[in-house]
């Protein structure tokens, strides 16, 4: 279908094609967008897929000002969790009559529907719903949208300061310029990847549970996401110091091994996604015992986190000014602008957006102080490879092991409530003692000498990233729900990404940055609200201890 003369004048147009097919169709229209003069500054295509897993996948474009994103799901399913309003729809392929009133629901005023292939039931339901139709398509010819549109963004507002220079700090970076934002980074320390996502290496995996639940289908999403994202910079091995090596996950016992099992028959995962290797396959892959089997991950693997943020920033181009060594900040609201103060009182940078993605330090910031942000520390052991089995892949159970890069395998990490910033030898000794059952052999890394590192994970209640708009405890109220919560006006989260924060990055700052263009959405809306920072405001109120305190 050619779109120009609909998306002609419009800063950003939506496609909600209900086939992708073999992407012919899409591709057309971006050609089609690339080759006109007058086309939108932003196309987005959403588009109904089979063939992948349950979710919404976005797919990196060369060209930035592009999305794509395509969804595993009915098309009434994907109707209620799409985080877009549509300017078109190219129905195909769809049955029954009850996509009518969702898609009234979403659909912009004005927004054009491809119909050609619709029997009379469905044309009249949709004429209900206030579409009129000329001949093979038709028009939403409701004066008022269902759902507001959100603004327009002018390019003098681009402007955002990142507090934080780790994997959610540099991730915001890259997703914000390369939407043409100007981004002003803000480092306490010299350099970036100074704290948590300072460690040699970083495992990345998918999460697997019997249920299917919001933490598995986040952490998959997030995944998957990331290994196209890394793809886009360069690769794991090359533009990223690590290896695609795959991921054993050994099963803890039998009866985790029959949970395993049954989750394997059930899900019916892709074998280059997951595969359940029994007892035998197992250790004839890893070359050691595994006797309960295992969960192999083959796009799994290890990454150093500090090489990731540098190939996201080095990704910035001129787009990016850096702030490094700025110490301790405050933030201060001046009109339109957020302050960042250093503690003699200057003024760092300014910026109308800010997001935090300073991990637990964000909880040294008034407007952010409320959260329920803990630091947990986790103490990683460095061994000489030499003494250990040459693994072909990482090993993970309760501790993990990488393969050896540079003399070092990296083992860990323990989960300590303290705050102690030094080695320390009852955790090296912890992580030893994790890695010899790990191995299943009692002198693995006997009187390995203590060496390591020290690293604080930022994680929240229920463990789940906070994305999104900041809210404000002290005006929020007996506020119920989260769409009425009220924000610090230009405040924004990345925190809280516990143990994940390689493949959490990417996802959640698409995410954020989506939400600050107005774009479709790169996840389900029940799971961008089970990643909203208000989340905390609903749950203070249901429990009398106040704000930001869980048990």
């Amino acid at each position: 279908m050619d779109l120009r003369a609909h998306w002609r004048g419009r800063a950003r147009y939506t496609v909600f094609d209900t086939r992708y097919g073999d992407g012919a169709r899409v591709r057309a229209w971006q050609e089609a967008w690339r080759a006109d003069p007058e086309a939108p500054a932003r196309l987005h295509v959403v588009a109904l897929a089979d063939g992948l897993l349950p979710g919404f996948h976005r797919i990196p474009q060369d060209d930035p000002r592009l999305t794509l994103t395509l969804l595993a799901a009915p098309f009434e399913v994907a109707l209620a969790q799409l985080g877009a309003q549509p300017d078109y729809v190219y129905l195909d392929a769809v049955a029954g009559a009850g996509f009518a009133r969702p898609l009234a629901r979403i659909a912009g005023s004005g927004a054009r529907l491809h119909a050609a292939a619709l029997d009379a039931e469905q044309r009249a339901a949709l004429q209900a719903q206030g579409f009129i139709f000329e001949g093979d398509g038709a028009v939403f010819a409701s004066r008022k949208p269902r759902l507001p549109q959100p603004p327009v963004l002018a390019q003098e507002h681009k402007r955002a300061l990142v507090i934080g220079a780790g994997l959610a700090g540099s991730a915001a970076c890259a997703s914000l310029c390369a939407r043409g934002w100007q981004v002003t980074l803000v480092e306490r320390h010299a350099a970036p990847a100074m704290e948590a996502s300072g460690n040699l290496a970083g495992i990345f995996m998918p999460l697997l549970s019997r249920d299917d639940n919001i933490p598995t289908r986040l952490t998959r999403a997030a995944y998957l996401y990331a290994l196209r994202a890394w793809r886009a910079l360069g690769g794991i091995g090359a533009a990223i110091e690590g290896q695609a090596c795959g991921v054993l996950q050994l099963a803890r016992d039998a009866g985790h091994a029959e949970v395993s099992r049954s989750i394997a028959r059930d899900a019916h995962y892709p074998p280059e996604y997951a595969r359940w290797l029994e007892a035998r396959e197992a250790e004839a892959l890893l070359g050691l015992p595994a006797p309960s089997g295992g969960w192999l991950f083959p796009q799994g693997g290890w990454a150093r986190p500090g090489s990731v943020c540098e190939a996201m920033l080095r990704s910035c181009g001129e787009r990016l000014a850096t702030r490094f060594g700025a110490g301790s900040i405050s933030l201060e609201r001046d009109g339109d602008e957020w302050l960042a103060r250093a503690e003699d009182g200057r003024v760092v940078a300014q910026a109308p957006t800010v997001v935090l993605a300073s991990g637990a330090g964000a909880r040294s910031l008034a407007q952010s102080r409320a959260l329920p942000l803990a630091a947990l520390r986790g103490q990683v052991s460095h061994l000489d490879s030499s003494k250990l089995p040459a693994l072909p892949l990482v090993l993970c159970r309760e501790a993990y092991l990488t393969p050896a890069a540079g003399g070092i395998a990296c083992a860990g990490a323990t989960y300590d409530l303290d705050a102690d910033p030094q080695l320390r030898l009852s955790s090296h000794d912890e992580n030893l003692e994790r890695l010899r059952g790990l191995l299943s052999d009692p002198l693995a890394a006997a009187g390995a000498p203590l060496a390591g590192r020290v690293g604080f994970r930022c994680v929240a209640p229920d463990r789940l990233p906070l994305v999104g708009r900041l809210p404000d405890f002290g005006a929020a109220g007996a506020t119920e729900r989260l769409r009425d919560v009220p924000r610090h006006p230009g405040l924004h989260a990345l925190l809280g990404y516990a143990s994940r924060g390689l493949i959490w990055a990417p996802l959640a700052a698409e995410l954020l940055a989506a939400q600050l263009e107005g774009e479709p959405l790169p996840l389900e809306t029940s799971l961008v609200d089970a990643l909203d920072p208000a989340r905390f405001v609903l749950r203070a109120r249901r429990a009398p201890r106040g704000p930001g305190i869980e048990p």
